[in-house]
């Protein structure tokens, strides 16, 4: 099992055509993913690397009956492109567009309202179940189908835990990039809570930074549960100089709002597995894993 995508799901490519599109998916569907159609404005009727392309994601999923979306269309005109998955009712879209104009998030958010669509980002390296799915730039190589979800805010630090947990014999049921935008979609406490019903995920890893309050809604979470499961978490940027843009829109302390070790505290506390660096990630979910077993 996994969470959001799956073998049943049908990825269609906002901006296939273009010169990202193109190789991403391509990488995907040769990693076995079920890639349907692209769409491009003015290419309808063409094919492209062997799928059909459309004008518009409405006709896209009327022909093939995709069910998920990969936006990767210049920052200047994702939002409206996310819109026009939402209105098309696409159940999962991954945007991993960087810089895409807050105004137009906040309009993404408006639209998401209501709606059963689930965004993903934007600025998300995507979403990965191992040999089934994979929507998004995140690499596959060090994949591995297994028992660990992870879920995080940044994907360099993605990339190396799910190495690690594949080296450790772990494995992952799904690994979701939220992204590293300061407003975004789906976030850790929804992630958190499909993990926590997915009956083969048996234990989460959460990757923090600072700057937002994702982590503090994750913690009030947990706090409020019985949640069954370990939750490993780690948060970096304990040394992150205040008021300085750490990577990305989201990695930004503030004053006002908590630093690292006050979210490390807060997760602490709400029952979650500290790690102090990321080589201790790993280890510590197969130690909570097995003391479980």
């Amino acid at each position: 099992m996994a969470i959001l995508v799956g073998k049943q799901t049908r990825v269609l490519v906002q901006g296939m055509t273009g010169r990202a599109g193109t190789f991403y998916t391509d990488l995907a569907v040769r990693y076995g993913s079920t890639y349907v159609a692209g769409v491009r404005p003015g290419k309808g009727g063409s094919q492209h690397i062997g799928l059909p392309v459309f004008n518009t994601v409405r006709e896209a999923v009327g022909e093939t009956n995709a069910n998920a979306s990969l936006v990767m269309i210049p920052a200047a005109k994702a939002g409206p492109a996310i819109i026009e998955a939402i209105e098309a009712e696409i159940g999962v879209i991954v945007c991993v567009t960087e810089r895409v104009p807050v105004h137009d998030v906040a309009r993404v958010k408006a639209a998401l309202k209501g709606s059963d669509s689930i965004l993903i980002g934007p600025n998300s390296q995507g979403i990965l179940t191992p040999d089934a799915c994979k929507i998004g730039v995140m690499p596959t190589a060090d994949a591995a189908p297994g028992v660990v979800g992870i879920v995080s805010r940044s994907a360099s630090l993605t990339s190396e835990i799910l190495a690690q947990t594949t080296a450790h014999g772990l494995g992952q049921t799904t690994t979701v990039g939220i992204g590293g935008d300061a407003i975004h979609g789906l976030g850790f406490r929804t992630c958190l809570e499909l993990f926590r019903n997915d009956k083969a995920t048996k234990g989460v890893i959460l990757i923090g930074e600072v700057g937002g309050t994702e982590e503090e809604d994750a913690a009030d979470y947990l706090a409020a549960t019985d949640y069954g499961k370990p939750v490993v978490a780690l948060v970096v940027g304990r040394h992150a100089p205040k008021e300085r843009r750490m990577g990305h829109a989201g990695t930004l302390s503030i004053f006002g709002l908590p630093s690292a070790a006050e979210k490390i505290e807060r997760l602490q506390s709400a029952g979650a597995l500290i790690a102090t660096d990321a080589d201790a990630v790993a280890p510590l979910m197969k130690k909570a894993i097995d003391g479980n077993s």
